[in-house]
């Protein structure tokens, strides 16, 4: 099966239309979907539509380009622990630092993404990181207090998700590395063990080519999943699979699975 490990179905544009996102993704064998909170609002919505069709997971936190915007009784945080009981949560995410937009705020991104680093770890649940021009400061918080995870639509150089991957941590891949100018993503690919990388969409974010500047869907992992099968020169077969066993390794979502087994057996990855 091809697995989307990041989207937003909580996005309007998916919402009009949910039964159908969700069909056509099965019809193109994308057969589980993991949806993203960014906020309170739209963490309950995540469980809400996971809760609704057998397919989708979600994961559940807040954004760092959202955090300037919630409540204190928001950034404390409790919420998440009551969301986190329902079975169709897997993870805290969306989280991270975006140094992006606003750097004003740089240290309650640190202080909130620490927070919730520390839940997911008592949770034992694995987190979804956002990192935009932040990739150092995030690499230093990992290196701190070893979560479980992965960099999501990842962006930075090889050396860098090496790094990252030393660490035990996944590399999210989505429709940039359709994009003929892509280039260091691309060389990520190249050069990351297949072992450490997931496929993802950010739907409603970033299609890939040929439908770069549209709205994105589900349905297209199998475009990214073909792009890092040539990148790796080996069969879209090959890459389904391994990505397949990468969620399980990571997301526990189809039985029991004994993440420091594993870490300890793929060292040699590192």
């Amino acid at each position: 099966m091809f697995i989307d490990t990041h989207i937003h179905l909580d996005d309007n544009r998916y919402l009009v239309e949910l039964d159908k996102v969700i069909k056509e993704a099965k019809q193109n064998g994308v057969s589980k979907i993991i949806t993203m909170g960014c906020d309170y609002k739209s963490s309950v919505m995540a469980v809400e539509i996971a809760n609704r069709y057998d397919e989708v997971y979600a994961m559940i936190g807040i954004h760092p380009s959202e955090i300037k915007k919630c409540s204190e009784e928001e950034l404390r945080l409790d919420w998440i622990k009551e969301l986190a009981s329902n079975p169709r949560v897997i993870g805290i995410g969306e989280i991270g630092l975006d140094y992006y937009w606003d750097k004003t705020y740089n240290d309650l991104q640190k202080e909130i993404f620490i927070k919730q680093i520390e839940l997911s770890k008592e949770l034992n649940f694995p987190i979804s990181v956002h990192s935009r021009d932040a990739n150092q400061d995030t690499l230093d918080i990992m290196k701190v207090y070893k979560p479980k995870g992965v960099i999501h639509c990842f962006s930075g150089s090889s050396q860098m998700a090496a790094e990252f991957v030393k660490l035990g941590l996944f590399i999210g891949v989505g429709g940039v590395v359709t994009f003929k100018n892509s280039r260091v993503i691309k060389e990520v690919v190249e050069k990351i063990d297949l072992k450490w990388i997931l496929t993802e969409t950010d739907g409603p974010y970033l299609a890939p080519s040929p439908y770069r500047g549209t709205q994105n869907f589900p349905k297209y992992i199998p475009i990214i999943a073909e792009e890092i099968s040539k990148i790796k020169e080996i069969d879209i077969k090959e890459v389904e699979k391994q990505v397949e066993e990468n969620v399980n390794r990571l997301f526990n979502i189809w039985g029991e699975f004994v993440w420091e087994d594993c870490y300890a057996s793929c060292f040699v990855c590192f």
